[in-house]
């Protein structure tokens, strides 16, 4: 079974046509509310490729979290470690997308500052499972969940987004770490690591020093794959006809790889799979609903072209 610890939120979503510079007011013909939040997003595409995945958050008492919860468990994600608040709302996030399809997000926790490690039984921890984290819970939080895995032998799959200062023996914890160029550079200074425009030199250099594999997404460009033996692949971005949103496509990589890992495939399969299921959810508006199945994905597989080594 996968645990995805993590955040869940409701996503108050607005078009633009760009993005409002510092004290000006830009207009929005209409808005939408749709379940979201890394944690929530990150499970529901685990669940859409067939893998039995459970999320462990807090929503608030209110309208909107019962609303987020309904939405996963008809997509198969279980939330019976879903806690709720009696004191904060549901988180809220505020995503603004513009006319080339980029986005800007800011987000309230709610709820999600409440999460507490101890939702997560150890026993339902261990070598068959797999626990996948983000940073938008306590830090400390995430830490115990993540020092139970390793104990007891489930393999540990880290997204370090947003991204934040983190302390090296966190990531000794880690087995596949997941980030993008940003979040990348951003830990190799943290690490105090060179960080060279190269990001495979970067990706080869974070997993060497924290024996971790490391895997850079790097958008339209590809991904970056370092092991910390040294060997190391890339793949390019999937081509499609029309990038419409690419709002959510970091959490479904995250999710899919994860699934794939689960399900046994080999790392070089898992990478492909989610650099797939990422590049087909830009095609859709929204963030969870433009998440493929797996047939979507397999079909997709066969304009993939071969992994290139680095």
């Amino acid at each position: 079974m996968i645990i995805v610890f993590g955040s869940i939120n409701m996503d108050v979503n607005m078009r633009v046509k760009r993005f409002p510079k510092a004290g000006e007011t830009v207009l929005a013909h209409s808005y939408t509310m749709t379940p979201g939040g890394k944690g929530a997003n990150q499970a529901l595409a685990s669940a859409r490729i067939g893998a039995k995945t459970a999320l462990v958050g807090k929503v608030g008492d209110d309208g909107a979290g019962l609303r987020i919860l309904n939405y996963l468990k008809r997509h198969e994600v279980m939330t019976s470690g879903v806690a709720t608040s009696e004191e904060m709302p549901t988180g809220m996030a505020t995503v603004m997308r513009d006319s080339a399809g980029e986005n800007s997000i800011v987000v309230a926790s709610g709820a999600n500052a409440e999460v507490n490690a101890e939702q997560v039984p150890s026993n339902i921890l261990g070598a068959n499972n797999v626990l996948l984290c983000q940073m938008e819970l306590p830090l400390e939080q995430n830490a115990l969940v993540m020092k139970t895995a390793h104990d007891t032998g489930a393999k540990v799959v880290m997204n370090l987004a947003p991204a934040i200062a983190i302390p090296k023996q966190l990531l000794a914890l880690v087995d596949y770490l997941i980030v993008n160029q940003i979040e990348a550079e951003q830990l190799a200074k943290t690490l105090k690591i060179d960080a060279q425009k190269n990001t495979a030199s970067l990706a080869q250099k974070l997993a060497k020093q924290n024996n971790v594999t490391c895997i850079v997404t790097m958008g339209g460009k590809g991904v970056v794959v370092a092991e910390p033996n040294g060997k190391g692949f890339s793949f390019p971005a999937l081509k499609i006809k029309q990038v419409v949103d690419t709002a959510g496509a970091g959490d479904c990589f995250c999710g899919t790889f994860t699934a794939c890992l689960h399900e046994g495939r080999t790392l070089m399969a898992a990478v492909k799979m989610a650099t797939v299921a990422s590049g087909l959810s830009c095609q859709t508006k929204g963030i969870m609903k433009s998440y493929p199945y797996l047939s979507d994905i397999e079909e997709a597989m066969e304009t993939m072209p071969e992994a290139v080594s680095i």
